[in-house]
């Protein structure tokens, strides 16, 4: 084995003796076998890659086989190359077995089997993370390495057992994991595989059947938690592979997910499907806020949710009197009754718009059994029927295809069409519901559109599947004619000319290449598991649209009541009981990794004076700065300060909508900082914010993504 050339340790001057050799000789052995490894195991992916990109790429079930083995050699070349020697995040030694196992990102062996790395997602790395004093899970030892730019710039060791500190430097036990409490934060999260503490892996590693609630205050983990759970379920889940259903994880906002973007790719996942609620719906890019509260109270029901269905059926009911159909050959009666077999013939769950092709196939059943002229082909009947005018306009009528924005708007302009879909509205609720330009979408709106959308189905989808078999029925037609010449000037009508008599000869004939197809709708679903942050801001609406793309009610949802902006008086279980969910646990965390207690000193009153029994949780460090308060007018001087004293970090303005961002001073909204963190965060009128419960969750979230300092300016 190789030596490496640069030591994988670069320790401060202040943490020289932790570079004792007795200490960490056998990491060095280890990390040179890693780097061989990983340069061979590259090397050999390389050439796989190459040969199945080179390969032929075949058809059909051979296709999609090469396909998935080029994704799979991809990813994980593209894991691997992404980190070096920090692929490992520590390593463990049994009571029983004094050789140290490693644990790393990903799971690594040499060339002769050894494993060098094991996967931090599986169930032998798990006292990793889970090991306690009082819970040791059969440890000696435990070490876990903080890496700075592909180099351990500390290490933090625990002991177990009373014999355990021979081959230790336990000089610090707090050093590794404090400091990345306190370190700098980034444009972009970063995984905390290193220093996730034992009650969050337990939730990390929790099975994903029913619903799992992760509530917990302000940083408490809970969105670190939310992602490497995701990642873990994706690796020891079998049901919730990327080909066997997938995993939607559905953040608050855009600024959100742009944070979070990194932490799933650097935990060896790169195919789940991240969105926003907005995203669900091609109208949320530009929907506007409802204004009018009583408007969006009144369509944040689940009830108005369900009210498309009964819209849609409006559109389903077969005629009531009989007619009579003319074919080329004869005429024939079609009955009030055929039309009532015919419009119960689509599948259950099959979308409106699609459900008419299944409707026409059984009215041609219906109308060729009834026919008793000469013989014909099925296709020269259904070819005859479709020039029946009559027919196909009553079908059209009675099952026309539908558009979601013509189905929703109908409802905020047609008042007596909307008390038919939602009895249950008063009069003046209806009043309140209308509007002049029906089509100018909102927020409120989307959950409903996507209701519709999902019951409706494309209409441009069933259209272009008529004109495409228009057209194959045209390529068949000549070159049915083709085959035709071509047998005829046949001398003895033997060989490839009879073969081309065949029907399926002739139709393997016809080109089918060329045919449009839309491109999938990656966020349609189903989903076999739904990851949902900030969950406490859904309506009941809202949580229709998840609940239509998770058939398997499997949910984490994570959240914390005293953040809820409009309120949650509920419990997390009668809430999510009352919008369809059963088999629900929860789990709580109580611990502040992230805020100073110097923050969460400010921040306890003011959400405890709407919220008495706000889960507000305990802070473990302390950053030694106090909250500053100031004028507004001190905003520039506060932050040309902060810059010049700090060479990295993230700050962040909250509440100045005429602040201009910089690249490492953020400006937002209080609802647009939920879920993030920055380094030094001030506050611009905070009590602007607005009153009552809103106002101060408003407050309560902005104060509390600081992560070392507090400023609140106030114009006053």
């Amino acid at each position: 084995m190789k030596p490496l050339t640069i030591s994988a340790f670069d320790l401060p001057d202040h943490l020289t003796p932790k570079a004792a050799p007795t200490l960490i000789a056998g990491d060095e052995q280890h990390f040179a076998a890693i780097a061989e490894s990983l340069e061979q195991t590259i090397a050999e992916l390389s050439d796989r890659l190459d040969a199945e990109l080179k390969a032929p790429g075949g058809a059909g079930r051979q296709a999609m086989d090469r396909d998935a083995e080029v994704h799979r050699l991809n990813g994980r070349l593209r894991a691997l190359r992404r980190f070096g020697l920090d692929l490992c995040l520590g390593h463990i030694v049994s009571a029983d077995d004094p050789e140290p196992v490693y644990i790393g990102r990903l799971g690594l062996t040499d060339s002769e089997g050894r494993r060098l790395l094991l996967d931090w997602r599986s169930p032998a790395a798990e006292p990793f993370f889970a090991a306690t004093h009082a819970n040791p899970m059969g440890l000696a030892s435990r070490r876990r390495y903080r890496w700075t730019r592909g180099r351990i710039s500390d290490y933090w060791d625990e002991v177990f057992v009373a014999d355990g500190l021979e081959g230790r430097a336990a000089l610090d036990d707090q050093s590794a994991f404090i400091a990345s409490l306190g370190s700098n934060r980034s444009a972009r999260m970063r995984d905390v595989l290193a220093t996730i503490q034992a009650d969050q892996d337990a939730i990390v590693r929790a099975v994903s059947r029913g619903a799992l609630v992760v509530d917990g205050g302000p940083g408490t983990g809970k969105t670190v938690v939310a992602l490497h759970r995701t990642a873990h379920l994706l690796y020891s889940d079998p049901r919730l592979g990327h080909r066997r259903g997938g995993v939607l994880f559905v953040g608050p906002h855009q600024p959100y997910l742009a944070y979070v973007s990194d932490v799933l790719p650097n935990l060896g996942e790169e195919g789940v499907q991240t969105c926003t609620l907005r995203d669900l719906v091609a109208e949320g890019a530009t929907a506007a806020i409802e204004t009018d509260p009583d408007v969006a109270l009144l369509k944040s029901s689940a009830d108005m949710v369900k009210a498309v269905e009964k819209a849609v059926r409006f559109y389903e009911e077969p005629p009531s009197e009989g007619m009579t159909v003319t074919v080329d050959w004869s005429d024939i009666r079609l009955s009030a009754a055929d039309w009532a077999e015919a419009f119960e013939a689509p599948e259950p769950g099959t979308p409106h718009n699609e459900a008419r092709d299944q409707i026409w196939e059984k009215l041609v059943t219906i109308l060729m059994d009834k026919y008793d002229g000469d013989d014909i082909s099925p296709e020269q009947f259904r070819r005859s029927l479709q020039h029946d005018k009559e027919l196909v306009g009553t079908l059209n009528r009675a099952w026309p295809l539908l558009e979601a924005t013509d189905l929703v708007s109908d409802l905020w302009s047609v008042p007596a069409y909307l008390r038919m879909c939602a009895p249950w509205l008063s009069r003046d609720d209806v009043s309140k519901l209308q509007r002049e330009d029906a089509q100018a979408w909102t927020a409120s709106d989307l959950p409903l559109l996507d209701a519709a959308r999902q019951r409706l189905g494309d209409p441009e989808a069933a259209r272009r599947k008529h004109r495409q078999e228009a057209a194959l029925a045209a390529q068949r037609e000549r070159m049915a004619q083709v085959v035709d010449n071509l047998i005829q000037a046949d001398d003895d009508g033997e060989g490839l000319m009879t073969q081309l008599r065949r029907e399926d000869f002739q139709r393997n004939l016809v080109d089918e290449s060329e045919l449009t197809s839309a491109q999938p709708d990656l966020l349609a679903g189903p989903f076999a598991h739904i990851v949902v942050d900030e969950a406490q801001e859904l309506t009941d609406a809202e949580w229709q649209m998840l609940l239509l793309r998770c058939p398997s009610r499997s949910f984490t949802i994570v959240g914390d009541r005293a953040q809820a902006r409009h309120g949650f008086t509920e419990s997390w279980r009668e809430r999510l009981e009352r919008i369809g969910l059963d088999r629900i646990d929860v789990a709580s965390l109580s611990i502040n990794y992230r805020t100073p207690e110097e923050v969460m000193a400010e921040a306890e009153p003011v959400i405890r004076a709407v919220l008495p029994d706000a889960n507000v949780p305990t802070s473990i460090r302390s950053s030694d700065i106090p909250v500053v308060h100031g004028s507004v007018s001190d905003l520039d001087p506060v932050l040309d300060s902060w810059l010049a004293a700090h060479a990295d970090g993230i700050a962040c303005v909250i509440g100045d909508p005429t602040f201009r961002a910089t690249p490492r001073v953020r400006s937002l909204t209080p609802e647009l900082s939920k879920g993030l963190e920055f380094d030094l965060v001030v506050l611009i009128d905070p009590e602007a914010f607005g009153k009552g419960v809103e106002g101060a969750v408003d407050r309560y979230v902005a104060m509390t993504r600081a992560t070392q300092q507090l400023v609140i300016l106030t114009s006053s």
